[in-house]
C-alpha cells in the first residue's frame, strides 16, 4: 500500500484520448480596496496549463506574481474570474496544491522527518504509522537527505532546510506544486544543486509546477514555458516563451544550446522594455 500511496498519479483525459488542461485561469482579476478607490493588481488574466508542465513566471516587482500564486493556492480570495483545477473551481487552500516558499518555515525543535510528517499524517490519516513514516523517508531521500531524518531543523543549513521544504510539499502528492522564489535566499552553488534536485524529482513524479522567479537563467533551465507579466497595476500576461529543451535536462548542454542566448535575450528585452 505504501508504494501505491507514493507513486499514484491523478491523470485525467477526455473521452477522445486528449489530455485536458489541469489548471485554467479564466479572466482572473484581483482588486484591493483603498481609501482613494480600488487598486487593480491583476485584470482579466487567462492561462491554461497542461498536466506535467512546469511554468515559470517572471516580471518586475509589483506586477502581481505572488498575488497570482496565492490565489491559485487558495490563500487569497479572487475578485473576479475563476481558477479551475482538474475541472473543479478553487475556493480555498487544500492538499491538492503543495507550496514551497522562499523560507521553508520549519518547526526548529522538530526533526526533518517530523516536519514532513506534519502534513503526511493529516493527508494520509488512513494509512498505518509505518506507511506514513515510509512516505516521509522516501521524499527526504529523494531530495538528498536520507542521512538527516533525525536532525533537528535548527541544526540544518539553509540549503538542507529548503530540501526539507521541497520534500514536505511533494510528500502530500499534490496535483500541482507552487513555488515562490524557492531558491532566492541560497548561494549560487546550493541554488544550482537544488534546481537539479527539483528537476529530477518533478520529472520522476510527473508533477505540474508553477514557479515565481526573478532569475532569467533559472526560468530557462527549469521551465517548459516562461510567462512574462506586464507591470502593474492591471497586470496581464505580456508574452509567453516556449522552452523546447529535452528532458531530463543537462545544465552544460542547455548553456551550449544554440537557442539559449536567444531565449535569454528575449526575456531580458521584455523586462527592460
Amino acid at each position: 500500500m505504501t508504494d501505491t500511496l507514493i507513486h499514484s498519479q491523478n491523470v485525467q483525459h477526455d473521452p477522445a484520448g486528449f489530455e485536458k488542461y489541469m489548471l485554467e485561469l479564466n479572466n482572473l482579476t484581483k482588486v484591493y480596496p483603498t481609501p482613494t478607490g480600488d487598486f487593480v493588481v491583476i485584470e482579466n488574466l487567462n492561462l491554461k496549463i497542461k498536466e506535467g508542465e512546469f511554468i515559470s513566471i517572471i516580471g518586475h516587482s509589483g506586477c502581481g506574481k505572488t498575488t497570482l500564486l496565492s490565489m491559485i493556492a487558495g490563500l487569497n480570495p479572487i475578485s473576479g474570474g475563476q481558477i479551475v483545477l482538474n475541472g473543479s473551481p478553487i475556493t480555498g487552500p487544500g492538499p491538492d496544491r503543495g507550496i514551497i516558499f522562499q523560507s521553508p518555515s520549519l518547526l526548529p525543535w522538530m526533526t526533518a522527518l517530523e516536519n514532513v510528517a506534519l502534513g503526511v499524517d493529516k493527508v494520509f490519516a488512513y494509512a498505518s504509522k509505518k506507511q506514513r513514516i515510509d512516505i516521509c523517508k522516501y521524499y527526504l531521500s529523494k531530495v538528498g537527505l536520507d542521512g538527516a531524518f533525525d536532525k533537528k531543523a535548527k541544526d540544518l543549513s539553509q540549503g538542507m532546510k529548503q530540501r526539507v521544504g521541497i520534500a514536505r510539499a511533494l510528500a502530500l502528492k499534490p496535483q500541482i506544486l507552487l513555488l515562490d522564489e524557492p531558491f532566492g535566499m541560497l548561494d549560487s552553488l546550493t541554488r544550482g544543486e537544488l534546481q537539479d534536485v527539483l528537476l529530477e524529482v518533478l520529472n520522476k513524479e510527473k508533477t505540474t509546477g508553477i514557479m515565481i522567479t526573478h532569475d532569467v537563467d533559472e526560468s530557462i533551465f527549469l521551465a517548459d514555458r516562461v510567462i512574462m507579466m506586464t507591470s502593474g497595476p492591471r497586470a496581464q500576461i505580456g508574452d509567453i516563451l516556449d522552452i523546447n529543451y529535452e528532458k531530463p535536462r543537462n545544465r552544460k548542454a542547455i548553456l551550449e544550446h544554440p537557442t539559449y542566448y536567444e531565449n535569454r535575450e528575449h526575456l531580458i528585452n521584455f523586462l527592460e522594455h
